[in-house]
This record gives C-alpha cells, structure tokens and sequence, in this order.
C-alpha cells in the first residue's frame, strides 16, 4: 500500500495569513483562462472522454517528455500501446519526478477533480487509481464542459489559426449563455513561417479558399489576411498570439515586403535576411489590425523549437522536443513596441519569456510603453511554459514586483491541451498568497487583509475581466464564485 497524497488544503501555504488569502479570497474565484491549447471541437460536443489515459496523457508534452527521459519506449508515449498500457508507463515514471513539478501537478489532478487522496500514483497503486477514476469518467462532471464547469471556468480561450473555420465556437454559442464563454485566438504564425515555401505556399492555397481572396501578391496577402482578421472578431475574437523566437523589427518597406513574397510564392529560396525582413513587415501589419479592432496582442518569445529532427519527422510538431533558447530579443522588442507607439497604435500587449535570464529584462522592457487610461497596458505575462513551475512562477512575481507594478498583473492562465490542467491556477494561487504571507511575516508588508485581500483577488480575476473586456458576471469580494 502507498502512502497517501502529501496534497492537502494547506498545500504551498505556509503561514497563517497564506492560509486565510487563499481560502478567504484566492480559493473559489472563477477562472479566466485566456490562453488554452483545448481543442474547440470537444468543449462544443461536450466530448465523453474514453478512458483516463485520453483523458490525463494524450497529447501532453510534459509527460512526454519526463517518460522518454526515464527510458519508456515512445509507443508508450505517442504510439500504439493500449491505454492501460500507457497509463501504466506513466505510474512507473511518476516517482521519479520528484521534484519536478509534474509530481506536484500529478498528485493535485488525482486530489482534484477525482478525489483521490489516499495514494501516491507508483507501480503499485496504478491499478487501482487507474480503475477508481475510470469508473468517474461516466459522471457528466468529467464530460468537456462538466470540467470546466467544475474547476470554475468562466472564459476558455482557444489557440487557432487564420484558416480555421471557428465551426465549433459558432455551435457552442448557439447552445446559449450558460456555462463558460469560449472563444477564439487569432494566432497568424503560419501567415510569417516562409523558411519551408512548400508549407507556406500550402497555407496560402489554404488562406484562399477560406477568404475567397485569390494570394497572389503581398497586397492580396494582407487583404485575405485583413477579411479573416474580420471574421474572427465577428466570432468574438479579441486576442492574437504569436509564438516567435524573438521579435522582428527590421526596416522593410512595402515594396521589399512585396518582392520577397512574390519569390516566396514561386518557391524561390530567400536569404536569411529576406526571411527576417518579411517577418518584420508582416508583424508589424498583425499588430495594426489588432490595434484597429482594439484587441490584447500576446508574443510567446524565446522557445528553441523541433530540436529533435529524426522525431520531427516522425511525429511533427508539439510533442515534447522543444527547449529554452537563447535570442537576442531586446533591441528589436523595444524598436517594434517604439515603431506602433509612436504612431499611437500600439495594441494591449503582454509578452511571455521563455529563458529566466529575460526576467528583469521583459520586467522593465513593459514600463517603457505604459500609458492611461488602461492599468498595465503593457504586461509581463504570466511565467511560461519551462517557467511554468513553483521557482518559475516565484521568480516571475519577484521580476514584476521589483521592477513594476504587481498590482496590475492579469495573472495565470493554463497554456494546456488537458482540461484537468486548471490545477495550474490552483497552483498559482497557493504560491501567491503564500509569498504575501511571507512578507507579511518578514514585515514587508501590513497585515492587512483587506488590502492583500483586494491584490489577490484582482491578480486572480478581476484584472483578467477587465483588461479583456470579457462579459462574465463578477465574483463578490471573499472569492465565491457568483452564482
């Protein structure tokens, strides 16, 4: 018999004045997750899941990768073994991760939502952990929306390319305002990736049949570009994306921009200083239309991507051989902020670091671009991805508090293709209530629970709800959700 869950109420806090922000203000606070990976099509469908293994370890990198690391064979992880059969290789990989904070992650999912408090997940308990949850999967309360509904979702934002046909979104606002709001997020990355012109010209062929706009030229480019930027804010989109290594921000005019496309568009091999150029011009064309429509504009920068060729090969994309890299991202972030604010058309903007080196760089580099009436128009996101951990999220807080204003801060979000995920913000939570009661502790700060109180609960929700402008009913002050 394993030792039960080290995972209770108290977890991370771990004072008295923790204790009471989180349960008395943090604990209960709707979430507003602006930046998922959740597939659309299984929120609108309100997807049964099969088993516990579709459920907990399809498509997700992070056991992946922890796996493959404790020498599981890769059909355990992304191939064809059973799902018992996967579920198992995770158990016997699951001790090792202490301290990783998949261990954490793990034993919190079991805690919440299937109770599971009596067990440790090991070789030993996999069996029956593996059973006692499966026999829950049948409970509406595990179907897509009955997760969400569970951990308090009120706003789920998927990840989607221009291309998409938004289908799913459409039919689950046509099921009426009950529930958690879904919506979209433009995310263009494809409409700049022209360093393989066979998938690009692929994307464009695609970008044509859904905009009706015949890609033929720059111009056209940026017309079809322009007609779906439209249609996704018609579908309630207010968020773009961009997962970028660094920003671009080279000079490149119109004309440049055109005859790069054109060499692109006839499978022509560009210079590597015509890539970053073309780049360039159409970054700066997606942070005017999103300036227009008055969205939030969001740049993931600085991960090394598809590391791992052979893998790339075999499985594409996303599937856990990605890493931190190490881009040169100051200059050029300061020049693309500058070039937009100084015509008056700098979008909301949050910016998320991949490297920890870029801390107190990105920390400082918000403060350049603040301006009124929007409280932290410009924000340092919420810590991502290799970040997204107990130190990470710390040092994160650390950065933006020393160097701006915490107060501001729209706080966490999950970035996850699972929907038990949400343990995410739970986690975030716990971790800042507790690093206020430690400077209540240490007397750098009053004691003073309605302030810290009010801190809490903005950082959880109430600035998310405000800086995206999402219509969901306010919490009232205490951290219960409305009803």
């Amino acid at each position: 018999m394993t030792a039960p869950s080290f995972i209770h109420e108290d977890f991370l806090l771990e004072s008295e004045v923790a204790r009471d922000l989180y349960h008395g203000f943090a604990e209960r606070l709707p979430i507003i997750d602006y930046h998922t990976h959740l597939p659309p099509a299984q929120i609108a469908e309100n997807h049964r899941f099969p088993s516990l293994t579709a459920l907990w370890l399809d498509g997700d990198h992070y056991k992946w990768r922890a796996m493959r690391t404790s020498g599981v064979a890769e059909r355990y992880c992304t191939g064809d073994a059973s799902d018992w059969e996967k579920f198992e290789a995770w158990a016997r990989t699951v001790p090792r991760t202490v301290r990783n904070p998949l261990y954490h992650w793990t034993h919190m999912e079991l805690r919440d939502p299937f109770g599971i408090v009596d067990r440790l997940l090991d070789p030993q308990s996999a069996r029956e952990i593996y059973g006692r949850a499966s026999e829950r999967l049948g409970e509406d309360q595990f179907r897509a929306q009955g997760l969400l509904r569970h951990f308090g979702v009120a706003v789920v934002c998927t990840t989607d390319d221009p291309t998409d046909s938004l289908e799913h979104h459409a039919s689950y606002a046509g099921q009426g305002p009950a529930g958690p709001r879904l919506y979209p997020t433009w995310r263009p990355d494809k409409a700049m990736a022209v360093e393989d012109l066979e998938l690009y010209n692929d994307w464009l062929d695609r970008l044509e049949q859904v905009s009706g706009v015949t890609v033929t030229s720059y111009a056209a480019l940026l017309e079809a570009l322009q007609q779906r930027h439209d249609f996704f804010h018609a579908q309630q989109c207010r968020l773009s994306d961009h997962g970028l290594e660094t920003i671009y921000a080279e000079s490149c005019s119109d004309e440049e921009a055109a005859a790069i496309f054109d060499k692109a568009r006839m499978k022509r091999a560009l210079l590597p200083e015509e890539i970053v150029k073309y780049k360039s011009a159409l970054l700066y064309q997606l942070a005017i239309m999103d300036h227009a429509r008055g969205w939030v504009q969001q740049f993931h920068l600085g991960a090394l991507r598809n590391n791992n060729s052979r893998m790339m090969r075999a499985l594409g994309p996303d599937a856990g051989f990605d890493s931190i890299g190490d881009f040169s991202v100051a200059r050029p972030l300061a020049r693309y902020l500058d070039r937009l604010d100084s015509t008056n058309q700098l979008a909301r903007t949050i910016l998320y670091n991949s490297n920890p080196r870029d801390n107190e760089l990105f920390a400082t580099m918000i403060g350049n671009f603040q301006e009124g009436p929007v409280p932290g128009k410009v924000q340092y996101g919420s810590a991502w991805w290799f970040l997204d951990q107990k130190e990470g999220m710390e040092r994160q807080i650390d950065a933006l508090s020393n160097m701006g204003m915490l107060a501001h801060f729209v706080g966490m979000l999950t970035d996850s293709r699972s929907f038990l995920s949400y343990s995410r913000h739970e986690y975030f939570r716990r971790l800042l209530c507790n690093i206020l009661g430690e400077d209540v502790r240490r007397g750098l700060v009053p004691n003073d629970r309605a302030l810290l109180g009010e801190l809490v609960e903005n950082i959880c929700f109430r600035n998310a709800r405000r800086y995206f402008g999402f219509d969901v009913p306010d919490a009232p002050s205490g951290g219960s959700v409305a009803p």
